[in-house]
């Protein structure tokens, strides 16, 4: 499963790339483009460091990092659509991939702590 969710995590970051590129080059779609870049991509390489954590607490600290950069990730999404910058109905599939790695790493580390 690591693989597999290593696999998610940076296509998830280059589809997040692509959503940057496809914005206007207005100031507000910009840095809200930029604040989306910087958290969606986060989350691959967070992932990532997981896999070289020293302790089970470091582990799950690296996790619930992911976890909150997809969250914001979710918030920059949510805004672009908001402010009509790119239709919702476009930001849609890369919302919902959003949603699913939040659910993805939100049991991961409840399984965690279980254990």
């Amino acid at each position: 499963m690591e693989k597999d969710l290593h696999s998610r995590t940076k296509l998830y970051a280059r589809r997040i790339i692509q959503v940057y590129s496809a914005l206007p080059q207005s100031t507000v779609a910009q840095v809200l483009g930029r604040q989306l870049l910087r958290s969606g991509t986060s989350a691959g390489a967070n992932d990532r460091e997981a896999d070289r954590a020293r302790s089970k607490a470091e582990f799950l600290a690296k996790m619930g990092d992911c976890l909150k950069e997809l969250a914001e990730s979710e918030y920059w999404l949510e805004l672009l659509a908001d402010e009509a910058i790119l239709s919702a109905k476009r930001l849609a599939p890369i919302t919902d991939e959003t949603r699913q790695l939040i659910a993805i790493f939100g049991t991961i580390i409840k399984q965690g702590k279980k254990s």
